[in-house]
């Protein structure tokens, strides 16, 4: 099966890498202050023994730990998207190989799908 390649001027990747870039560059700057070593290590915050402070440290724990997991996440799909735009296939849907619309990546430049195939996905779930 042969992979189909992008179709997109230039202008238009370059626009797409820098915005992907900037957005990489964002979420490695935030994921530390949200992973610290004490959150990777499996420890809660101390704010104390009460009652309510031990409600407040498991309350910040947890969403700390989604938080993190939404920028990884993230920044996974990003660098993703990075690695399409090297191999000149961005913008080609990964389900029916055409074309993804240009203004759903300006929309959402990590888009894999287009949004008939993403609709069905979403459908079937």
């Amino acid at each position: 099966m042969t992979t189909k390649k992008t179709t997109f001027s230039k202008e238009f990747l370059e626009k797409i890498r820098a915005a992907l870039l900037a957005e990489k560059a964002r979420l490695e700057k935030e994921l530390p202050s949200v992973s610290d070593e004490d959150q990777t290590s499996g420890a809660f915050p101390s704010y104390g023994d009460k009652e309510d402070e031990n409600a407040a440290e498991v309350a910040e724990y947890a969403a700390n730990l989604t938080l993190e997991d939404t920028l990884v996440k993230s920044l996974r799909d990003v660098i993703q998207s990075l690695k399409r735009l090297d191999d000149n296939t961005y913008g080609i849907c990964k389900y029916c190989k055409k074309p993804i619309e240009e203004r759903r990546l300006i929309a959402r430049p990590t888009s894999s799908a287009c949004v008939e195939c993403k609709k069905t996905i979403i459908q079937e779930l």
